[in-house]
């Protein structure tokens, strides 16, 4: 769906001297799209992955005038731009979830197809990991866990055996955590909705990551930051961030005005213009050529007037 995000934020970085922020940098192909689409645009790329910097910074070598890579968390963009002194932009583009390369990286524990130590963690630097998640936490969290994060509705039967298992023997490795799955789940759960582990790695890996909490952050700060006429626009990759994306941007689009005034007050006027009508899906071409993207939902806004006290 990359052309379908640099047509929402194009009226925005057309502008002379816009500035656009790629929230989630991962290798570079957004932020590629971007600076070679818009020529006049400044971007910053944000990414906790140390290594993903690092590919990207070589992918975008030819932009180095015009781009600046920063190792940080999403939520952290107010900060990031207080220190580059910005101190509004023109475009914010998330592509939510795991990057391909997380994915496509045995040793970072993100994939259940493979077999590798449970990492999950993003930025490989600090955090804990999902083996100490699984080995550490009380049944009862996990199973909140699964549920609040996988939508899981086998999570009890899932916890109780990863409990009976990790006393035995601590887990470290992923393809023990999929054989587990796949034995403790009954025959009609398997028969659905692809790998039956599936719903628990990404459960993990959010927790671990803790990106819903900075996503709840995120968002809001992205459309703080927006100038007015600046747009966002956002793809996510389950039910949970598109959510959470959705209930910001349909605030920001409703008026906050009290039931029953004959003229709404300009500060009570919706600060966001909607652009995409609810979600908008991937194309069955876009699908067919990257299975990836066939969770993706995108949503845009604009912002349209200042904050008003």
């Amino acid at each position: 769906m990359l052309q379908r995000c640099l047509d929402l934020l194009a009226p925005a970085l057309e502008r002379p001297g816009a500035v656009v922020v790629d929230c989630t940098l991962g290798l570079g192909g957004h932020s590629e799209a971007l600076l070679g689409r818009f020529p006049e645009a400044r971007l910053i790329g944000l990414d906790r992955d140390k290594e993903a910097l690092r590919l990207s910074g070589e992918r975008l070598a030819p932009y180095a005038d015009r781009a600046t890579l920063v190792h940080a968390v999403y939520d952290e963009l107010p900060e990031v731009l207080d220190r580059l002194g910005i101190a509004r932009v023109q475009g914010v583009l998330f592509d939510l979830g795991v990057s391909s390369m997380q994915l496509d990286e045995a040793g970072r524990g993100f994939a259940y197809a493979q077999d590798a130590p449970l990492d999950m963690r993003m930025d490989q630097t600090t955090g804990i990991s999902a083996a100490e998640v699984l080995n550490t936490y009380p049944a009862g969290e996990l199973v909140r866990i699964l549920r609040a994060y996988g939508e899981e509705k086998q999570a009890k039967r899932i916890v109780a055996a990863i409990v009976r298992e990790r006393e035995k023997e601590p887990f470290g490795n992923s393809a023990r955590l999929v054989e587990l799955i796949r034995d403790a789940l009954p025959q009609a759960a398997k028969r659905t909705g692809g790998n039956p582990a599936k719903r628990t790695f990404q459960a993990l890996r959010i927790e671990v990551n803790g990106e819903l909490s900075v996503l709840e952050r995120a968002i809001p700060a992205a459309v703080k930051a927006l100038d007015v006429g600046g747009r966002v626009a956002v793809l996510s990759y389950h039910s949970l961030e598109d959510r959470l994306v959705k209930q910001v941007f349909a605030a920001g689009a409703a008026t906050t005005a009290p039931p029953g005034l004959p003229v709404v007050p300009e500060r009570y006027q919706p600060r966001l213009k909607l652009l995409t009508r609810g979600a908008e899906l991937p194309t069955e071409e876009e699908i067919a050529e990257n299975r990836r993207a066939a969770p993706a939902r995108l949503r845009g806004a604009e912002r349209i007037r200042e904050d008003v006290e």
